[in-house]
């Protein structure tokens, strides 16, 4: 059974239109713990660090788990980089689901998008900084846009910032390479996407496949940079990005969906979509 109390976990100044809101306040200590994550975050990500986080990453021998297994392993997890929320993860999983189940009826594959999309965070259990787990993602290798969150005060101990490499708008990427050749910041995004990709029994379509892969490239989907990367696959499924993202975002509220009655309908999701094990 899950048993929380909305009262105690969600910030009751937190009115239902006032999201994303990024200050640097240290007299409030979720700005304060959002911003030093994002300074983690901004001064660690490096082209370095993203290769050799896929490479440890990507070899998916750490652990087996079903899908409600490592959802379950979110009831204990609080997004350090979220500053609307301090809700366990599961909670916003069920949140989102149901906001696009109750929108979009006919697609059962989003309403499981929706329910798995920060599954990725079990991350943050396996030894991983969360500045390496949650947030807002962003390409590694060239200049830093200026929709990125913090983007003035966070970047300046970061080495690709003097790096000829990658300091300039283009840095070590072509006009419209495409995303699938960009690297991004190393999170929950990029692995989900991956243990997913490895999965021989996932059917999923591809814009699920996209829309867990991208939903947190914020400065791309919201902030309008970096189409100078895209290809003309990117800019057809960006549509879906968006669609989920109004779920992913204005779902963050104090009312907590019965999980346990609502678990045997995506299980029968989950089956049809993601049967046994993940390879994590």
């Amino acid at each position: 059974m899950y048993q929380i109390d909305p009262s105690l976990e969600y910030r009751p100044e937190m009115e239902s239109h006032q999201f994303r809101n990024y200050t640097v306040n240290a007299s409030d200590p979720i700005q304060k713990r959002v911003y030093e994550t994002y300074l983690r975050m901004h001064t660690y990500q490096t082209v370095e660090f993203v290769k050799r986080k896929r490479e440890q990453w990507m070899q998916f021998d750490h652990v087996q788990m079903t899908v409600m297994q490592a959802l379950e392993k979110l009831n204990d997890l609080i997004d350090e980089s979220d500053p609307d929320v301090d809700m366990p993860n599961i909670v916003h999983a069920f949140q989102t689901a149901e906001s696009i189940r109750q929108q979009h009826p006919d697609k059962e594959w989003f309403h499981l998008t929706g329910l798995i999309h920060d599954m990725g965070k079990v991350l943050a259990f396996f030894d991983e900084p969360q500045w390496a787990v949650v947030g807002d993602t962003f390409p590694v290798g060239c200049q830093y846009a200026k929709s990125i969150v913090y983007r003035d005060f966070t970047f300046a101990l970061n080495p690709d910032t003097d790096d000829s490499r990658y300091n300039t708008t283009m840095g070590m990427y072509e006009r419209n390479c495409g995303l699938d050749n960009v690297l991004v910041s190393w999170g929950h995004d990029e692995y989900l996407y991956q243990v997913l990709k490895n999965h021989p029994n996932c059917t999923l379509p591809e814009e699920a496949f996209y829309t867990i892969r991208y939903h947190s490239f914020y400065p791309w989907h919201t902030g309008g940079d970096y189409d100078f990367l895209c290809n003309d696959r990117d800019r057809n499924m960006l549509k879906w990005v968006r669609e989920f993202n109004q779920f992913d975002l204005y779902t963050k509220t104090d009312t907590v969906p019965d999980i346990d009655e609502l678990r045997p309908y995506y299980q029968k999701l989950i089956d049809k979509y993601i049967p046994g094990e993940l390879s994590f």
